[in-house]
């Protein structure tokens, strides 16, 4: 029987994104704070697929002969790392000027990675590594969209997601402050759409996940962005098959 497929796509929120294709890889343009945000995201993941798979930190292909699947991959920021990670990755993104800006950047660097213009509901097979990085918050329904990952992952994977948590310092932060004077794009974020910690492990679990681990992606001053234990502005979870 050929899987029902599941619609998770705010046309809308892909419409927005589509428009800020060009410049997705530009550090100083429109995607600027993805561009920040981008090497702690990766520590963590790092890290996840470490802790995960009982890899050595020291290899620096620790998902050779793994799968990967980045979903709502924008021009593939999270993709091409998980390629020289070893990955054989797969990038899913509902805009198709994100999907040709991705293709175009990753021909340009000799990154290997496979790009599709798709709702993740619709899409079939198994990847080792399943990763969402600030897409739930934008999606038509988040549960019905960690269940579309959750189908697609393979017995023995792992899952990361990261989204920014619904508090009174993230609207401050990524709405007040970063739409006006941060360089995020205006109408990027809905606040009431953003998603506690709580209710996205609820989400994972009622998916057949366990979550394995929660860390906070804060502010300081200082270093910029970093990894922590204040899950107040923004997180990444980690979750495996219950």
């Amino acid at each position: 029987m050929a899987k029902a497929s599941i619609a998770t796509i705010d046309p809308r929120e892909a419409e927005h994104f589509g428009r800020l294709a060009a410049d997705w890889w530009d550090p100083s343009g429109s995607s600027a704070m993805l561009h920040r945000l981008n090497p702690v995201r990766l520590r963590f993941v790092r890290d996840a697929i470490d802790a995960h798979w009982g890899g050595d930190p020291r290899n620096v292909r620790p998902l050779s002969g793994k799968s990967a699947l980045d979903v709502g991959c924008g021009a593939g920021l999270m993709c091409e790392p998980l390629a020289r990670l070893g990955a054989n990755v797969t990038g899913v993104d509902a805009a198709p000027e994100n999907v040709r800006a991705a293709q175009d950047h990753a021909s340009a660097q000799g990154s290997v990675v496979t790009y599709l213009c798709a709702d993740v509901g619709a899409l079939t097979g198994s990847y080792d590594l399943v990763t969402s990085m600030e897409v739930i918050e934008h999606v038509a329904d988040p549960g019905e969209f960690v269940g579309a990952l959750a189908a697609l992952l393979a017995p023995g994977g792992l899952m990361v997601l990261s989204t920014p948590n619904r508090t009174a310092l993230s609207r401050l932060g990524l709405i007040t402050i970063g739409e006006s004077v941060g360089g995020i794009p205006k109408g990027t974020h809905d606040w009431d759409k953003f998603i506690s910690p709580g209710e996205l492990t609820a989400m994972l679990e009622g998916a057949g996940l366990r979550v394995t681990n929660t860390r906070g992606l804060s502010f300081n001053p200082a270093k910029g962005f970093v990894l922590s234990d204040d899950l107040t502005l923004n997180y990444l979870i980690a979750a495996v098959r219950a």
